[in-house]
């Protein structure tokens, strides 16, 4: 049996992996203790290095809340990694298409991310939740895969960024205390299209998402942080993406994907790639 690895050794592989944008084997190949909370000590390490050398957190990313995707990934949960200042991005400042090839094997995830006016608390329902919301917008999430074909581990996924490459947001819409109720519906039931050179590639919607929508996933999350004493709560300020309404679709070069939501209060929002 070989040794476990330390955190930091993971970590700095992880990095450098990411850095020359090349896969490596799972981590969980060579080291038999690398279990969820030993990858999510190894993703506190990838933070700090990434403190280190400049880059800020501002929010955090879902992933595996799709219930409809569990059995591909071999996964019965979801997991949660950090998004930067560095790998954040308003629609209305990517004035061309996104380079793919700062990314290894990307996929492409639309989502709905929202934006926390206050910290959210363990075990809110969907009402008091929504109450700590500023705004809520459609997102594609660009994931990519360090690991080639897409083959890991859960642990594997959390020690390398939650697959996280970047999150792109579109318009941000205020969310009225008069219309709360309303959302509150529409977040479970809506709709949505994800379209590739405009056709259809796949629909998903609200109901994708832990079964009863977005709302889910960030409580989730809430209860998942508040038990875990060496990663930070979540924070006024901060941004959520919520997790892929559809199947996670991979990217290629001169594409133009849209995604179209129906039944929810957000404009659509479309990405070019190159």
């Amino acid at each position: 049996m070989t040794a476990p690895v330390s955190a930091a050794a993971h970590a700095r592989t992880i990095l450098a992996a990411h850095g020359h944008r090349r896969q490596i084997p799972p981590l969980t190949g060579g080291d038999a203790a690398l279990d969820l909370p030993a990858a999510y000590r190894v993703a506190a390490e990838v933070r700090r290095l990434r403190e280190t050398r400049g880059e800020r957190p501002v929010g955090r990313k879902i992933g595996f809340t799709n219930t409809t995707l569990w059995e591909r990934y071999g996964v019965r949960a979801p997991i949660w990694g950090h998004v930067y200042d560095t790998t954040l991005r308003d629609r209305s400042a990517v004035t061309g298409p996104v380079a793919l090839d700062a990314f290894v094997e990307p996929r492409i995830e639309p989502e709905i991310v929202f934006g926390l006016a206050r910290a959210p608390e363990p075990g809110m329902d969907a009402a008091a939740l929504l109450d700590c919301l500023a705004w809520a917008a459609a997102g594609f999430e660009i994931v990519q895969s360090l690991y080639p074909g897409w083959r890991f581990a859960a642990p594997d996924t959390v020690a390398a960024f939650g697959l996280h490459g970047l999150l792109v947001v579109g318009d941000r819409v205020h969310i009225a205390a008069a219309d709360r109720r309303t959302w509150i519906g529409a977040l479970e039931g809506f709709t949505v299209d994800l379209l590739r050179d405009g056709a259809v590639a796949d629909r998903g919607g609200g109901r994708n998402v832990l079964g009863t929508g977005p709302l889910a996933a960030l409580g989730h999350l809430v209860d998942v942080l508040a038990n875990d004493p060496d990663s930070p709560p979540l924070a006024a300020g901060e941004i959520v993406t919520t997790g892929t309404l559809t199947d996670a679709l991979p990217l290629a070069s001169g594409q133009v994907w849209r995604l179209q939501p129906a039944g929810l209060p957000l404009p659509g929002l479309d990405l070019a790639v190159i």
